[in-house]
């Protein structure tokens, strides 16, 4: 089947995103600023499912929302990766809860500094993650941050 390109409408803005179909069940996603991403089921290669997409977002908001106080603790070049793990559950068709871990080595901090740093990392979250916000009601979100519930 023939890629399309991504129609054009007048209300475009900052904030706005589209997907163009591709193919079978599989779509481009593409934000106002051209940055592409391919959607699609778990068969398709290459490929994020819509719920991969969701999780991705919340870990990607959780790291941008404590990016800033992390680094003033830890320094400008510290290492974090971020998981989400669920699964959407079949019955509801619908996810029902999100595990976010960040994995963020606090070793070299005194114990009273790490847990300092963990209780603003999560309030940085807490406060400053749009997408935990808005899923808030609907999906049960826990975090960790080194091993540590937040």
């Amino acid at each position: 089947m023939p890629e399309h390109a991504h129609q054009v409408s007048a209300h475009i803005g900052p904030g706005s995103v589209s997907v163009t179909r591709t193919g079978t069940r599989t779509y481009e996603g593409m934000n106002e600023r051209g940055s592409t991403v391919r959607i699609g089921p778990v068969e398709a290669e290459g490929h994020f499912t819509p719920g991969e997409l969701l999780k991705l977002a919340l870990v990607g908001c959780a790291g941008m929302s404590s990016d800033r106080v992390a680094a003033r603790r830890l320094g400008e070049d510290y290492a974090i990766t971020i998981w989400a793990h669920g699964t959407s559950d079949h019955k509801e068709n619908r996810y029902l809860r999100i595990d976010e871990e960040l994995l963020v080595d606090l070793s070299g901090l005194a114990e009273s500094e790490r847990s300092a740093l963990i209780d603003i990392m999560s309030k940085a979250i807490d406060r400053g993650c749009t997408v935990a916000r808005s899923v808030h009601d609907s999906i049960d979100l826990e975090t960790t941050i080194d091993g540590t519930p937040a």
